[in-house]
């Protein structure tokens, strides 16, 4: 097995992890509590921002990987 396509493999593996933590984090930044019918919600502006690095991060990892193993079968 080539090295490139080795490279490839691991980065789009390492995106789906990275894109896994972002969804996370975004997720674990958004609160919802229904109190007498009253809905409240509370969101964690910071949180969310880094969720979305994350998840940017995880997007220019998959498309490397992708871009790698495109570039070794040639």
């Amino acid at each position: 097995m080539n090295t490139s396509k080795i490279i490839a493999t691991l980065l789009i593996l390492a995106s789906f992890g990275v894109g896994y933590l972002g969804y996370n984090k975004i997720a674990e930044s958004t609160n919802e509590v229904n109190l007498l019918g009253l809905k409240i919600e509370a969101s964690d502006e910071s949180g969310k921002q880094e969720g979305y690095l994350f998840l940017g991060l995880a997007a220019i990892l998959f498309f490397g990987g992708i871009y790698t193993l495109n570039k070794s079968k040639n």
